[in-house]
């Protein structure tokens, strides 16, 4: 196997925050299909890093996202959570700062402009559905136990991606009903997508530390690793289908 190339890479949104990516990719002669990697709301931390290094290893560029500045992360919801609902008291904070993060992504030498995609987690999952919604120039977008609503639903014709969503069949944050009206809004725009219901799965299913957080902050996610491989064979699957060709 090739051997992986990682790095940080800093870059600035438009709002003026310093944000701090890690980028992973296997050593290539030629440009490689890539993947932007948004984290959970506990931040751009090992968890992250580690997907990011993943699908490196599995053949593509890959660049785990700062969303929050300086590379922060927290193992508590509370601070967590007050970052995250930072990014919303402004309408475009999240679509600038992603959208900052994929033209770096675009930008290095190593990556196949024509072939980029979009994963998350948890918050991460709003991100980069948030990205697709904005018209962004993603081929593929995957979301593990991603929240789904959103302010600005799709219009028809913007969304340029797959959309696949793996969602917990247990998941306490982001219900059923959510996952309906998502259903609905991709319908309405005509865009190609598909739902996965994965069983005996909570929020937090993918991240084998969900327990451990879980217990420390008296909230509802669980690890559950049927779903995680359930869900990354899907990902990598959609990957294939729409970076490889």
């Amino acid at each position: 196997m090739s051997a992986i190339i990682t790095r940080e890479i800093q870059y600035t949104a438009p709002d003026g925050k310093t944000l701090i990516g890690f980028f992973a990719a296997p050593q290539s002669d030629t440009p490689l299909p890539a993947v932007l990697v948004a984290p959970e709301w506990w931040g751009r931390n090992d968890y992250v890093m580690q997907r990011a290094q993943e699908l490196a290893e599995h053949g593509y560029a890959a660049f785990a996202i700062d969303m929050y500045g300086d590379k922060q992360t927290t193992e508590e919801a509370s601070q967590a959570n007050e970052w995250m609902m930072e990014t919303f008291q402004q309408p475009n904070t999240i679509v600038e700062r992603a959208t900052a993060a994929l033209a770096t992504l675009a930008a290095q030498p190593e990556v196949d402009v024509q072939r980029l995609a979009a994963i998350g987690f948890c918050f991460g999952g709003k991100v980069v559905l948030d990205l697709a919604r904005s018209g962004a120039e993603v081929k593929a977008v995957a979301t593990f136990h991603g929240n789904l609503s959103t302010a600005t639903p799709a219009e028809k014709g913007k969304i340029k991606a797959e959309v696949l969503v793996l969602h917990g069949e247990l998941d306490s944050m982001v219900t059923l009903d959510n996952v309906e009206s998502f259903k609905q809004e991709m319908q309405a725009a005509d865009v190609k997508h598909e739902v996965m219901i994965l069983a005996n799965a909570k929020h937090g299913f993918s991240n084998p530390l969900a327990d451990v957080r879980a217990k420390a902050n008296g909230i509802d996610l669980g690890y559950n690793p049927e779903a995680e491989r359930a869900g990354l064979d899907a990902m990598y699957q959609l990957l294939a289908r729409d970076l490889r060709a």
